[in-house]
């Protein structure tokens, strides 16, 4: 009997992926897209939809044969209503709703999650957080983005909405963040903010300014050691708010740089662990950037499991 499976979109500033995912987490068929949210969301979803029915089409497969398809995206987003609210990096892209493109399109359902709540799922069906019930994930890319676990369903606040983690207050001397406050996790310690800090010193980009560093020069070395005390602060106020099993560090920042945070990650767990007479655990994400494609595809396939 052929496994159910699923369409799963991962939609960021840049680059839209999109993936055919069994229920067994096999990826069967994979594709990317630029976003270019400029050219508007109509164009951008048009796009989408020509990508999938290519997927299909390779696979053999048929859209009234799938369980669903997943969306995550940059939020904020509205679960609930399957509408985009992302002023920031999806600019002219506010209130649209790729849920009604796609259930139109394939005639299937269609769910809508914030990128980091859809890159958590992934981890828990698939990757690094498969045994736990409590898991805390940030994602380190373009922006910071974060999810949580609790009793083994997505954390939701008011309205649904999920933790902002990327805008916990970790340096009050750091860069003004578009939120308005100064100092947030996202605008020191993201992939952007580390490129734009490189940039006023002369480097490319942030690449170049975790090189440097590891070659020792000191300009470089100061700038990520702020960076690597950011993270350790954010994740230190995640331990102690959520009192998580498993805290998860995805993005592609983290897919190349993991090693450089592990040991001041280590030690806030240790202190934490000391205090509070418990286990605290963390590692890199198993997925890496496929996590949010990967736990798009489940949020169709188990949907009364999220909910």
């Amino acid at each position: 009997m052929r496994e159910s499976r699923a369409i799963g979109i991962d939609i960021g500033g840049t680059k839209i992926s999109i993936g055919l995912v069994s229920e067994s987490a096999a990826v069967e068929g994979r594709l990317t897209l630029p976003t270019e949210p400029e050219a508007g969301f109509a164009e951008a979803m048009q796009r989408v939809v020509e990508g999938i029915e290519r997927l299909l089409t390779s696979a053999g497969a048929r859209a009234d044969e799938l369980a669903g398809i997943g969306i995550g995206c940059a939020g904020p987003v509205h679960p609930g209503t399957g509408t985009i609210h992302n002023p920031f990096t999806l600019p002219g892209w506010e209130g649209a709703s790729p849920v009604r493109v796609l259930e139109d399109a394939f005639a299937v359902p269609a769910y809508l999650e914030n990128d980091a709540d859809a890159a958590l799922l992934g981890e828990v069906h698939a990757g690094s957080a498969r045994s736990f019930e409590h898991v805390v994930m940030f994602t380190f890319g373009t922006g910071v983005g974060g999810a949580a676990l609790v009793d083994r369903r997505i954390y939701r606040g008011t309205n649904g909405e999920h933790p902002e983690i990327g805008h916990i207050p970790v340096d009050s001397s750091g860069p003004e963040c578009y939120c308005g406050v100064r100092g947030c996790l996202e605008s020191v310690a993201s992939g952007t903010a580390v490129t734009k800090a490189g940039q006023a010193l002369g480097l490319a980009d942030a690449a170049e300014v975790f090189e440097r560093a590891k070659e020792g020069d000191p300009t470089a070395r100061s700038l990520i050691e702020r960076v690597v005390v950011a993270v350790a602060a954010a994740f230190w106020t995640a331990l102690h708010t959520f009192m998580p099993e498993q805290v998860v560090f995805g993005g592609g920042l983290m897919e190349r740089q993991f090693e450089v945070f592990a040991p001041a990650l280590r030690e806030r767990a240790r202190l934490a662990e000391r205090a509070w007479g418990q286990r605290f655990l963390f590692s890199k994400a198993e997925l890496s950037n496929e996590a949010g494609m990967v736990g798009a595809a489940f949020r169709a396939l188990r949907p009364e499991e999220v909910a």
